[in-house]
C-alpha cells in the first residue's frame, strides 16, 4: 500500500528520468574513476582534456536543477546507500560529491541508484493503481525514519516483509554501533550497555536522554512512571528480543500489517535515539 497518488508518482518518475538524461549528458564530458582507483582520497570524476569549460558548467547546472526536481525520489522509495564513516546518503541529491576530494560516491553509485529508484517508483505506481478505488486510509512505510526505511525498502517493495523488518532492525543497530564505534559486542548487549544508567567507561560510550535524569514518562500521577532513560533501555532491548531476534532466527513470514506495526515501533525508537546525547569516556572523546 502507498499513500502517494498516481499523479505524484508519475511526476516523480518523470523527474528521475530527467535527472538521468541530464546526468548522462554531463558525464560524457567527464573522466570516470571509482573508489579503488581514486584510493579513497581523490575525486571519482573530473573534466576530460579538451572540454569546453562553458559547456561543462552548463551541463553541470542542468544536472543540479534536475536533481532538485527529483530530490524527493530517494526519500519516497528508500533507495539510500550506506557510506562507511558517513551513514546513509541520498546519491541523487549529493551527486556533486563525486567531484570532491575523498569522494564518497562514484558514477556507478549514481547510475545504480537512479535505476533502483525508477524500478521502485514503478512498483509503487502499480500498487497505487491497484488501490486507487479503495476508500480505506493507507499507511506509507516510506515516511518512517530514514534509517529504518533504508534497511527495509528493497525487501518491502518485493513483498518480503519478514526480511524487510529484520534488515531495518539490524540496520538501526549497525547505524549506532558504527557511530559509537562499538562493533565488539552482540546487539542486545550493545543496547543494554549503551542505554544503561551510569557514566560512560573506556571504550563504551553511552546514549543519554537529554534533561534531568529524574524526568518521568508521565507526571500527572503520584510519583510518575518509569524514568525516560530506563524506559528507552527497555524499549530498545525489548524490540531486539521480540522483533529482530524472531525475524532473524525463524522463517515465519509476516503479513504486510504485521510488518508495518513492527517497522513503526522501530521508527519510533530511532526517533527517540536521535534525541539522545552521546557521552564518551574522557580518553575516547580525545581520540
Amino acid at each position: 500500500m502507498t499513500d502517494y497518488g498516481e499523479d505524484y508518482l508519475r511526476r516523480l518518475l518523470d523527474a528521475v528520468g530527467r535527472f538521468e538524461d541530464a546526468f548522462n549528458a554531463w558525464i560524457e564530458t567527464q573522466q570516470e574513476s571509482d573508489h579503488l582507483s581514486s584510493r579513497g582520497i581523490l575525486p571519482t570524476v573530473w573534466a576530460k582534456d579538451g572540454q569546453d569549460p562553458a559547456l561543462v558548467r552548463r551541463l553541470e547546472l542542468d544536472v543540479a536543477e534536475a536533481a532538485g526536481l527529483a530530490a524527493r525520489a530517494v526519500a519516497v522509495t528508500g533507495a539510500y546507500i550506506s557510506v562507511a564513516g558517513i551513514g546513509v546518503i541520498d546519491p541523487i541529491s549529493n551527486w556533486s560529491f563525486m567531484s570532491s576530494p575523498k569522494a564518497p560516491l562514484a558514477p556507478r553509485d549514481i547510475r545504480m541508484t537512479t535505476a533502483n529508484v525508477k524500478g521502485r517508483l514503478e512498483a509503487m505506481l502499480t500498487d497505487a493503481q491497484a488501490t486507487s478505488d479503495s476508500s480505506l486510509p493507507s499507511f506509507s512505510p516510506a515516511k518512517l525514519h530514514p534509517v529504518i526505511w533504508a534497511g527495509a525498502a528493497a525487501h518491502w517493495t518485493a513483498h518480503q516483509y519478514r526480511v524487510a523488518v529484520r534488515e531495518a532492525a539490524e540496520g538501526l543497530t549497525v547505524h549506532w554501533k558504527q557511530k559509537l564505534k562499538r562493533n565488539d559486542v552482540d546487539d542486545t548487549v550493545f543496547w543494554q550497555q549503551t542505554l544503561s544508567a551510569g557514566e560512560a567507561v573506556d571504550g563504551k560510550p553511552k546514549l543519554v536522554w537529554p534533561g534531568p535524569a529524574e524526568d518521568k514518562t508521565a507526571k500527572s500521577m503520584r510519583g510518575g512512571l518509569e524514568p525516560l532513560a530506563k524506559a528507552l533501555n527497555a524499549l530498545a532491548t525489548g524490540l531486539n528480543l521480540t522483533v529482530r531476534n524472531v525475524t532473524t532466527h525463524t522463517r515465519d513470514e509476516l503479513s504486510e500489517q504485521q510488518a508495518m506495526e513492527r517497522l513503526a515501533a522501530y521508527s519510533f525508537l530511532a526517533q527517540l535515539l536521535d534525541q539522545c546525547q552521546i557521552e564518551r569516556f574522557d580518553s575516547d572523546a580525545a581520540r
